[in-house]
């Protein structure tokens, strides 16, 4: 953390890329603004796992040419993120790189944690965005970018059989969708 404490002048995403790496906290780039966040709990890490393992069974049945990541850097034209988890085009993701480009993202998913509500709603230019929000009752809300904006297209509730297609090709049952969702065995 001190390389974080020593930093003068505005930050760029090279500066953050060039930071330790630190299981314990995620750092995020926001214009010239670092963003740091501690390691999310328990309940988030067993849904993010049990969301991306679905996902990942799925899209390798479709035959789809992407891979599914959990907890990587992405670039932006206006910064660096690091979504929960992050659909992106195969291609991009042969090297063994630090970051992918955002324009080899074709979805992010983000878990909504108390301490990051107001940032997982924002500052993220990419085609299609998942939410998982835990309260008050477990949700998975879909949208789509439009003219620069999120808009939604359906919430997938816990325990209802909800079919997504695009980009990730989503059926299950609705005992399975509900330990996805809300991270319950």
């Amino acid at each position: 953390m001190s390389v974080a404490a020593d930093h003068t002048g505005p930050w760029t995403v090279a500066d953050v890329l060039a930071l330790p790496e630190d299981r314990s906290v995620r750092y995020e780039l926001l214009g010239e603004s670092l963003v740091m966040s501690p390691a999310p709990g328990l309940r988030h890490q067993r849904a993010s796992f049990r969301l991306h393992v679905a996902m990942d069974a799925a899209t390798r049945a479709a035959g789809a040419p992407v891979e599914i990541l959990e907890a990587i850097n992405v670039t932006l034209p206006s910064g660096l993120v690091v979504p929960d988890i992050v659909v992106a085009d195969a291609g991009a993701t042969v090297d063994d790189g630090v970051s992918i480009d955002a324009e080899a993202v074709q979805l992010v998913v983000e878990l909504v944690s108390p301490g990051n509500k107001t940032m997982d709603r924002k500052f993220k230019p990419i085609p299609h965005y998942w939410r998982l929000e835990f309260d008050p009752a477990p949700r998975l809300i879909i949208t789509e970018l439009e003219n620069g904006r999120y808009v939604e297209q359906t919430t997938a509730l816990s325990g209802e059989v909800t079919r997504l297609d695009a980009p990730v090709p989503l059926r299950d049952r609705p005992g399975r969708t509900r330990t996805a969702v809300t991270g319950t065995p």
